[in-house]
């Protein structure tokens, strides 16, 4: 999967502490950030100058800077930056003044789902532009290098629009005897058409500006300018200049009989082993499809086709057999396609369907219905009677895959695991079947995680926090595993689900209850053992916590101080009140409390006047591949500056690699955690 792009932030707030849990709040929900804050109309200038944003969040009621001066200031970049007023509440008068004033949106700071909606909304909204001025940019070079060719080229074509010239080239003006396009420019196409063939091209007309589709090819007797005239083929094809919508008419003159004509038609189009269309006819008839969804057409669907065992059946009826096996495969699908339905060889021995008024159901059938006769034909091939089977793979075609690399891709996939799974069955992908499929998988991990919570399913991992600085006693950081089906699972595949059905403060209490019962059986231990453990932000909530932790201890005659709590300062930030009322509880009962991935906001010191943190755990961006990002180093350095003043134990997590040793040393770090160190294990074995 490939990582979330970041998105350049700029929040125009007055207080740095409502920035923080803006961005505390996009940063939840997955959007990644690099943000910047400005208070004043000086400040934003100067930001813009060094810092070009994706987007730009403004209080209107900052009173550093009007809101109309925020939208002068980005005007004048003449850069596409969203921007969104960030507010408590919504009224008429507050929408009208911020839509009139060029905002784009408006976010509430309180809501923070709609937050993140309308953030993501206006992301998207600003890569289609930047998509679209990239396409532009793509098409206006295309349309001048088809201007060129079409200038060169020795096929006399036209472009017409309602019936009127409105391009022509050299050999086309050549062609009727004409010296300029200005003696064409503004000629009805009708005019350069003999009396015996205008009727018919004037009906061809009509019909044509009633939306039909044009002809192929259409035979007639053409006129020159000088009144002579000679038989001619027009081939028709839709197009576009300069915008409009037209047709692009070539007119070939008629040397050779009909029948050849349409024989050297048929070469063009159809494969000459199998005669189904071939590679590039049949690219065109899926573009054409995909544009039809585009439009508004549904019940189309592409089916892709391979022999199984291609290899072995090769070997079995030779080279020259094989031509026999494809032509016989080629016969089945003629047989079974419908009239309205297109079939065509893409590769050695892919082929491809496609059907057209479809539904979903039909299509199954359909497509074993193909299946099938291919399983019961005898193929007589290379001298040998053989029989076969087929894996076919295929995907229906709507709004959401109408673009034919994604359709070619989704039905090549489908083939494959029809492939995999054993071959001589049908596979086709339903875009709309996701959102169900989706559904179906969150319902068992939920479950997996209900039945864990039940029968003790989850497995604690024990890894080694070793103190730099030379303190006494062991420390381990508390992971948490799933027992699965097929194996142990990370935290990353079942937490989302477990946040969404409110099932995290059951899965700490589990975490923390089971922490406690390692630490009680290692009484005896030499060293005193002190565990951190991770909780979410919807335990920081739950006032009942901290006394349930309190009682479990005492139960088991574990001090407090052996346990340090801990959680993400953007989680933190996301519920300040409560997250401070469970830290001071749980600090008076003699606990400790640990701020993970630290330094990851505006001013993270500035949280610790709301939060006595013990432990400072640095956002493992700043501190990875430390010896390879200077600017990471002064960083890391700053920050353990400022804990020590602040009299903070710093911890840095993910130590990969041994260069990066000598740096926390000297840097002041206190513990390091990380592979390089010691791997988690599922027993406490600490770092000799």
């Amino acid at each position: 999967m490939l990582p979330e792009p970041i998105t350049k932030l700029i929040l125009v707030e007055d207080e740095a502490e409502d920035a923080e849990q803006v961005i505390s709040i996009l940063r939840n929900g997955g959007i990644a950030l690099r943000p910047q804050r400005v208070t004043s109309e000086e400040g934003l200038a100067a930001t813009l100058e060094s810092f070009t944003p994706d987007l730009v969040l403004a209080n209107p009621a900052c009173k550093g800077i009007a809101f109309a001066g925020i939208v002068r200031a980005l005007e004048a970049t003449g850069k596409d930056i969203a921007l969104l007023a960030l507010t408590d509440h919504i009224d008429d008068d507050l929408v009208a003044e911020i839509m009139t004033q060029g905002g784009r949106g408006i976010a509430l700071r309180n809501r923070q789902d709609q937050l993140q909606a309308v953030v993501r909304r206006e992301l998207d909204a600003l890569a289609m532009r930047r998509s679209v001025r990239r396409l532009e940019a793509a098409l206006r070079e295309s349309e001048r290098r088809c201007d060129s060719l079409l200038d060169s080229s020795r096929d006399p074509i036209a472009y017409i629009h309602e019936g009127t010239h409105v391009r022509a080239n050299r050999a086309y003006l050549e062609m009727f005897g004409f010296g300029e396009f200005e003696e064409v420019e503004g000629l009805t196409v009708l005019d350069l058409i003999a009396p015996a063939h205008t009727a018919d091209f004037k009906d061809l007309l009509k019909r044509l500006s009633r939306g039909e589709k044009p002809p192929p090819r259409l035979d007639l007797t053409a006129q020159r300018a000088d009144g002579s005239t000679f038989d001619a083929v027009m081939e028709f094809s839709p197009a576009s200049y300069e915008g409009e919508p037209c047709l692009q008419v070539v007119f070939r003159r008629q040397e050779i009989d009909p029948e050849l004509a349409a024989q050297l038609d048929r070469l063009k189009t159809r494969d000459p082993l199998t005669g189904l269309y071939n590679r590039a006819h049949f690219l065109t008839l899926i573009d054409e499809a995909v544009a039809a969804t585009v439009n508004g057409a549904r019940d189309q669907a592409l089916l892709l086709l391979e022999p199984d065992n291609y290899r072995n059946v090769n070997e079995t009826v030779g080279i020259a057999g094989m031509d026999d096996v494809l032509r016989a495969l080629a016969g089945i699908i003629s047989h079974h396609l419908r009239p309205q339905d297109s079939a065509g060889r893409l590769g050695d021995h892919t082929f491809g369907v496609l059907l057209s008024a479809c539904p979903h159901d039909e299509v199954l059938k359909l497509a074993e219905a193909l299946r099938a006769g291919v399983e019961a034909s005898i193929i007589e091939a290379g001298g040998h009677s053989t029989s076969l089977t087929v894996s076919i793979g295929g995907s229906l075609l709507g709004e959401k895959n109408a673009n034919t690399q994604t359709l070619l891709a989704l039905a090549s996939h489908a083939l494959r695991s029809a492939a995999s799974q054993g071959g001589n069955r049908v596979d086709v992908h339903d875009p709309a079947a996701s959102e169900k499929a989706e559904a179906a998988k969150e319902r068992q991990w939920l479950e997996l995680i209900d039945n864990a919570l039940r029968d003790d399913g989850f497995i604690l991992y024990y890894q080694p926090v070793v103190s730099l600085q030379g303190d006494e006693g062991e420390f381990y950081e508390v992971l948490l595993r799933l027992d699965g089906p097929s194996g142990e699972v990370m935290p990353g595949f079942f937490f989302p689900v477990a946040e969404r059905h409110g099932r995290l403060v059951a899965i700490d209490r589990w975490v923390i209850e089971h922490a406690i019962a390692a630490l009680r059986d290692r009484r005896n231990h030499a060293a005193t053992t002190t565990l951190f453990v991770k909780l979410s932000a919807d335990t920081l909530q739950d006032e009942s916590v901290v006394e349930w932790v309190v009682e479990r201890l005492g139960a088991a005659g574990v001090p407090a101080s052996q346990l340090v709590l801990e959680a993400p300062e953007s989680k933190v930030v996301t519920c300040l009140k409560p997250a401070r009322d469970f830290v001071e509880r749980w600090r008076c009962a003699g606990g400790a409390f640990a701020l993970e991935q630290f330094g990851s906001g505006l001013n993270s010191f500035q949280l610790l006047k709301h939060i006595e943190a013990d432990y400072l755990k640095l956002d493992r961006n700043l501190t990875a591949d430390l010896s390879r990002h200077a600017e990471n180093e002064l960083k890391v350095r700053e920050l353990c500056s400022q804990a020590r003043a602040a009299g903070k134990t710093t911890v840095v997590e993910w130590v990969e690699e041994a260069a990066s040793m000598p740096i926390l040393f000297s840097a002041g770090v206190c513990m390091a955690q990380g592979n390089f160190l010691r791997a988690p294990e599922r027993e406490m074995a600490y770092v000799a």
